[in-house]
């Protein structure tokens, strides 16, 4: 239940930030909100950072072989 709820956080926390990019694209904030939204964007970035480095590290966990880490870097386009 735990990793599920941190896949639905990252998910979430991805969908803000992306809302945030926007909100300031458009020019449309004052500066003091400007500078809120991107406190709060640097926040989430390292949040998603720091679960996206996690969730590398378990990759790396379930490739072990014979007691040694085998790191083989993650292609999107290779079939499940």
């Amino acid at each position: 239940m735990a990793a599920k709820k941190k896949a639905v956080d990252f998910e979430h926390s991805l969908q803000q930030l992306e809302a945030l990019v926007t909100d300031m694209e458009k020019g449309e904030l004052s500066l003091e909100e400007s500078l809120k939204a991107f406190e709060t964007g640097i926040k989430l970035t390292r949040e998603c950072q720091t679960r996206l480095s996690d969730a590398e590290q378990k990759v790396q966990l379930l490739l072990e072989e014979q007691g040694q880490l085998i790191a083989q870097p993650f292609h999107d386009d290779d079939p499940l």
